[in-house]
């Protein structure tokens, strides 16, 4: 069967993902390899104090990035797909969407970039003796409650961006066991019931009525087909009215699970690095912690097995601005440089700076950074007068500044927690030029690190598959799908830690934690 055949024959699996920057759909055919693309770039915005995207730009985003995924298909293979075999919505994960019985957005959406729920945070992690970060929908509820916010009252369902729009889509509100994880703890299957209890209590006590297990979205694991695309959310999708109802949506995830599923990382003591505007790290446990941390979540794979997510709010949006500046000069200089190019020459020159970048040091905090201790962001750096001050060393200092904090968390894992990993896989545009994130991350972890060859395809392509698991997992589990189905042959490049690497990375971390003092200071 030719490609065009199988589009036309719904034997095609349609991911799409609401990242930080961009909206991205990925297509695959049922050999689970990527065969279009179409993506929407966006940014949030900082208003009244709170990190936000509006309703239209979700909408007008959803319909801009699946025109695009269409335009790609007619472009190379000649139709316009009506129906696909199975489709799912993944997206940021955490964050506060609150609605009135009549579906009314109450408060501008509140994304995981905020770090306003100190409080709420720390009060639930006490009562539940279970760290609830501040990025956490519960957090965000329990925060606005304390606050005495005037929506409270009016409130009849909260839910995440991915929950919203797979909502929208299906008339279901449902989500995934790993996105669900990022809302309120969670067992196997559903949310943890005695910390729904207990939290219900503190809130009724606050003077909020309305249960729990009403306000929050159903849960699902991996594999289960309960929804599917009505009439209105095809005209959502696609307005031109060439899609039609009746495609199975698989549970929404977010993006720490399309994570793990695009790197084949589900299995305990397998994990992953995700970097892009944020990172985190995603070691899947074979023994519960035996502490809570504040820098450490506890989450779920797809499929509702335990994992240690150490998640850094800041990531490469810093270095782009450095890529730009340089840009800049480039194009002042007469001689400009297309965009990729810029990155690779800043990468690979980056390989030559010395392995502590000459005591230089970054701080990549353009928000608040609580596994760092930053209650806001500043972006800063500071060098020692005698220390090596070159272009090289700079960008190598941007570049470990993206995993500077994540390290942070991880030895907590690796040192405090004996966790074990046997393979840690990155993925996400920090990953595109070949071996130099890679090489600093394998120096800075203390563990070899492996890249695959879809590593920039990232979380859309994850969620292909959650959705393609859903109609062609044929009774495995998703571990077993993935590795039989998906990932036998898998092209990979894996690095060991180099001794003089993990010697500077060390290095700079010593002064990382030392300067720390001053940027709190700064952010005041």
């Amino acid at each position: 069967m030719t490609i065009q055949e199988k589009i036309q024959n719904a034997k095609t699996y349609l991911g799409i993902e609401f990242g930080s920057t961009r909206i991205k759909a990925v297509l695959i055919d049922d050999t689970f390899a990527p065969i279009a693309s179409g993506s929407h770039e966006w940014q949030n915005r900082y208003e009244n104090g709170v990190w936000t995207y509006s309703l239209d730009d979700i909408t007008t985003g959803l319909q801009h990035c699946y025109a695009a995924l269409t335009e790609d298909i007619r472009q190379k293979f000649g139709v316009t797909p009506t129906t696909y075999g199975a489709m799912g919505i993944s997206g940021m994960m955490h964050g506060y969407m609150a609605f009135d019985k009549d579906d009314n957005l109450l408060v501008p959406f509140r994304t995981w970039r905020n770090t306003i729920t100190e409080q709420a945070a720390s009060e639930l992690s006490e009562l539940l003796c279970f760290n609830i970060p501040q990025r956490w929908s519960i957090a965000h509820l329990y925060q606005a409650i304390l606050n005495g916010e005037e929506h409270v009252r009016h409130i009849a369902h909260i839910n995440t961006l991915a929950g919203y729009i797979h909502y929208r889509l299906t008339g279901k509100r449902q989500v995934g066991i790993g996105e669900a994880s990022g809302i309120f703890p969670v067992d196997r299957t559903d949310y943890n019931a005695d910390y729904i209890k207990k939290v219900d209590e503190v809130l009724f006590a606050k003077g909020f009525s309305v249960k729990l297990t009403e306000v929050l979205p159903s849960v699902l694991n991996a594999g289960a087909k309960e929804a599917f695309l009505t009439a209105d959310g095809a005209k959502l999708l696609d307005p031109t009215g060439t899609l039609q109802p009746g495609v199975p949506l698989c549970p929404p995830e977010g993006d720490a699970g399309t994570g793990m599923t695009a790197t084949d990382s589900v299995l305990p003591r397998t994990g992953n690095v995700s970097a892009g505007t944020s990172i985190f790290a995603m070691l899947v446990l074979d023994k519960p912690l035996k502490g809570y941390y504040p820098e450490i979540d506890v989450v779920t794979t797809p499929c509702g097995a335990p994992v240690a997510m150490v998640h850094c709010n800041n990531c490469s949006s810093e270095l782009d601005a450095w890529v730009k500046i340089f840009g800049e000069f480039a194009q002042l200089s007469g001689h400009p440089i297309a965009k990729p190019a810029l990155y690779d020459m800043l990468y690979y020159h980056a390989l030559t700076g010395d392995p502590d970048c000459g005591n230089t040091v970054v701080y990549n905090f353009l928000s608040g950074e609580p596994v760092a201790g930053a209650e806001n962001g500043r972006p800063m750096y500071f060098r020692t007068p005698d220390g090596k001050f070159n272009l090289a060393n700079l960008f190598r200092a941007e570049i470990y500044s993206t995993m500077a904090a994540l390290k942070l968390g991880m030895d907590i894992l690796f040192e405090k927690e004996q966790v074990s990993v046997e393979k840690i896989t990155g993925h996400g545009g920090l990953f595109k030029t070949k071996g130099v994130a890679q090489q600093f991350l394998a120096d800075g972890l203390g563990c070899a690190v492996s890249v695959m060859k879809t590593a920039g395809e990232g979380g859309a392509w994850g969620m292909a598959l959650l959705a393609a698991y859903t109609v062609c997992g044929g009774g495995k589990s998703l571990s077993e799908f993935l590795d039989s189905e998906v990932f036998v042959g898998m092209e990979s490049t894996t690095l060991q830690p180099e001794k003089n690497g993990a010697e500077g990375f060390a290095g700079f971390m010593e002064n990382y934690k030392r300067g720390l003092a001053a940027q709190y200071a700064a952010a005041k």
